[in-house]
């Protein structure tokens, strides 16, 4: 028999809310055993390598540095999708709806077990499968109270039974909610406290960086600063949650097509002669605009020195790294083997590298997109060949060498904005521009269609850095304008409209904004 719709929707409704209330008390439990056992976390994290690239790229394109938190949300989203078709299975057939739901958040309890979580990461799951499915049942049972036993006292046509049901369900949809919102809070806190309080010591540098010269910075309001601030740095990578390694038991191992494999501790590591250099780092999907990019002090032991005490084989070409979350990235060999600031790094900015920048050591290389150099948490280093080797990446179509390209940006004027021009009729354009390890050259804006204009670079840090860029304009009309920008580089190549890219998945063309004159 069809469960009638007085009965259908209110266990609809009370599926949901199960779902959510699931989500939030193993979210409050996760954080307090300071574990990424999170059942969204788990979820998301093996999601994340079954993700079709192009999905990945749209969706940093569109959320940024915010594509963690975007697939929490979509998570917990679908998980009350999946609770409203449990609840009307749940109207007809209630003892098979509690199954599912059971079910359902055992899950991420079997994804956990399958990547090596140990037993405690079962208890948020557990935890949240109890007063999810104890919410589901007092809900039902408010919904189906019988209209006779709660009008006696009542002669109001509404049924407080069913008030009563609506009001509790609406409070534990938000108080699930806020939990989860309040247990990514706290999970947020917690990595940026741990990537701040380390018994990690730094020693001094053998090689300082070099100051930073008067002219490498412009005076205007609103540029990018040329050093960007560690809380500031964008972060893209595939752990949803950063992984937790104690810097005392850390190793990395250097090993494949070499003839003296080896490990190192971090003990052995810090008592090496480190380097300090200014390097720039760009993603491979950063938006033309856009600021996946950002420019840091980094600490570190050269990763030529290291391979030079390995001493790969001949033929050997590339070096597959490793991250203790399971990534890959593909070096090409000569480019680590260079006179480049490639850095094996273990800090930033003058501190131990945060947890959400690869505590306790990350790979650094100028002049390469982060998908092919930068990992994370490093643990292990193997000499081998491209032909022989593939990296996370590179398994899903994209390029295995991925140069930098030359690029630029508009930081000044902000989009849409209303200039009153300077000095009489003077207006000032800013931005940034970049090419790592090649060096810009120089930089040219125009304004609408008009002729490009050379504009004035700061005076240059080093070649694996960006360089701010200023640009006066006189005689623009009270109107609407566009202005573009294109960088050259010292080996000439020019940034060009074309969006078409020389390394498949980067994106190319000028920068373009619009403001308006009063």
């Amino acid at each position: 028999m069809m469960a009638s719709a007085r009965r259908t929707w209110p266990s609809v409704i009370a599926g949901i809310v199960a779902t959510l209330i699931y989500f939030g008390v193993a979210e409050l439990i996760a954080r307090g055993l300071d574990v990424a056992s999170a059942p969204a976390l788990l979820i998301g994290q093996a999601l994340i390598p079954l993700m079709p690239t192009a999905l990945i790229k749209s969706a940093i394109a569109v959320f940024g540095t915010h594509d963690k938190l975007a697939l929490v949300i979509t998570i917990v989203a679908g998980g009350a999708v999946l609770g409203a078709i449990i609840g009307w299975i749940g109207a007809r057939r209630r003892g098979l709806a509690l199954v599912l739901l059971i079910g359902f958040g055992l899950l991420p309890t079997v994804v956990g077990f399958s990547s090596g979580a140990g037993l405690v990461a079962t208890l948020p799951s557990l935890g949240g499968i109890a007063v999810g499915a104890a919410a589901f049942l007092v809900l039902i049972r408010l919904a189906d109270t019988p209209e006779s036993e709660t009008e006696k006292h009542d002669r109001t046509p509404a049924r407080p039974g069913r008030r009563a049901f609506f009001g509790l369900a609406a409070g534990l949809s938000v108080a699930g909610i806020a939990a989860v919102a309040a247990g990514q809070s706290a999970a947020t806190l917690a990595r940026s406290a741990a990537g701040k309080v380390t018994k990690l010591v730094l020693p001094r540098p053998a090689t300082s960086a070099p100051e930073i010269p008067a002219g490498a910075e412009l005076d205007v309001p609103g540029l990018t600063p040329l050093v960007t601030e560690s809380s500031d740095f964008y972060r893209i990578d595939t752990a949803l949650f950063p992984p937790s390694i104690d810097a005392g038991t850390w190793t990395l191992r250097v090993h494949g097509m070499v003839e003296n494999e080896f490990t190192i501790t971090m003990a052995e590591l810090l008592d090496l002669p480190l380097q300090e250099h200014y390097v720039t780092l760009a993603c491979v999907s950063n938006e033309v605009g856009g600021d996946l990019v950002g420019n840091a002090k980094w600490l570190g032991y050269p990763i030529r020195d290291l391979l030079a005490r390995a001493k790969p084989h001949a033929g050997a070409d590339m070096v597959l790294s490793g991250s203790d979350d399971g990534f890959t990235a593909s070096t090409p060999l000569e480019v680590l083997t260079d006179d480049r600031a490639a850095l094996l790094a273990v800090a930033m900015n003058g501190h131990a590298l945060p947890r959400d920048h690869g505590y306790p050591a990350r790979l650094v290389v100028p002049g390469l997109y982060g998908y092919v150099s930068a990992t994370k948490w490093v643990t292990d280093i193997e000499v081998t060949k491209f032909a022989e080797k593939e990296a996370y990446w590179t398994t899903r179509g994209w390029s295995t060498h991925g140069p930098v390209l030359v690029a630029s940006r508009i930081d000044v004027p902000r989009p849409g904005a209303t200039v009153k021009p300077k000095s009489g009729d003077r207006v000032v354009t800013a931005g940034m521009a970049w090419a790592q390890h090649t060096g810009i050259e120089k930089v040219q804006v125009r304004i609408d269609n008009g002729d490009w204009q050379e504009a004035e670079l700061s005076e240059e840090l080093t070649s694996d850095t960006w360089r701010q860029w200023r640009c006066e304009h006189t005689g623009l009309s009270a109107d609407t304008h566009t202005v573009s920008v294109r960088a050259i580089d010292l080996d000439g190549n020019v940034q060009t409209s074309e969006r078409r890219p020389a390394i498949p998945g980067a994106a190319t063309g000028l920068h373009e904004r619009q403001f308006t004159v009063e």
